[in-house]
């Protein structure tokens, strides 16, 4: 199982990326917002989005879990 995760804590402000998506490496796949910044998640590596753990609004923490991809 692979994993893209958290660089820094903050809020998830925005989600790129659904189930059943395709990323690839360097894709952006989710927006996190953090000391009123916005700080872009990509993808380091490629597969296809088995379940997005985190909802618009969550707050999370450094190396927390927010796609898992297949």
């Amino acid at each position: 199982m692979k994993e893209i995760t958290a660089t820094m804590a903050g809020t998830v402000l925005n989600i790129f990326a659904s189930q059943g998506d395709a990323v690839n490496p360097g894709q952006e796949v989710l927006m996190l917002e953090s000391m009123k910044m916005e700080i872009p998640i990509e993808s380091g590596i490629e597969g296809v989005v088995q379940k997005v753990k985190v909802s618009i609004g969550d707050f999370v923490n450094e190396g927390d879990v927010l796609i898992v991809l297949e």
